[in-house]
């Protein structure tokens, strides 16, 4: 099901037949390398059905983001992302989150799909503030939250390690 479309890019939500194109940026040690661990196959399979589980409970979910504009006819997966709830010292959050392809990196991708994440969001969802929780060291994860409008609110532990939390309030954005 398609959730929302910009200029070179589709978000919709996952299937399981999505698996084998995700692997290709969450089973990759370099697009991972701020997490744990990259993640084995059947890792991708859950977190497939992680997201579909998010899709019925929360009506939201990391979304398949594929390219549009390609040179074959069809639409290419290249990562993902969306919004997710998030508990965060006691409080659940929506949180925009990303991963994208390696090879596509530098291309505006993900910042392209954040903003319209957050439009999305502001538009549809009852809240007032967004987050995205970004290791420190994580720079380009960091640039794209920044041009998303947001700015570090504060730091916490999550799951074990150091994290800012980026935000960015409803009133701070260009949505009415």
């Amino acid at each position: 099901m398609k959730i929302l479309e910009t200029t070179r890019l589709l978000l919709r939500e996952f299937t399981p037949q999505d698996a084998d194109t995700l692997a290709l940026v969450l089973s990759d040690p370099q697009t991972m390398r701020y997490y744990p661990a990259p993640y084995d196959r059947a890792g991708v399979e859950q977190w497939i059905e992680r997201n579909r589980q998010r899709y019925q409970d929360d009506g939201v979910g990391l979304w398949a983001m594929e390219l549009t504009k390609t040179q074959e006819k069809a639409q290419q997966m290249i990562g993902d992302c969306g919004i997710i709830l998030q508990q965060v010292e006691g409080e659940r959050l929506y949180e925009i989150g990303y991963h994208l392809r390696r090879d596509f990196w530098g291309q505006g991708l993900a910042t392209e799909a954040a903003i319209a994440c957050r439009d999305w969001a502001f538009a549809h969802l009852k809240t007032e503030r967004l987050i995205s929780l970004i290791r420190p060291e994580n720079l380009p994860s960091r640039r794209v939250a920044e041009r998303n409008g947001m700015t570090v609110w504060k730091e916490v532990s999550w799951r074990g390690l150091p994290h800012y939390v980026y935000s960015i309030e409803k009133t701070q954005s260009s949505v009415p």
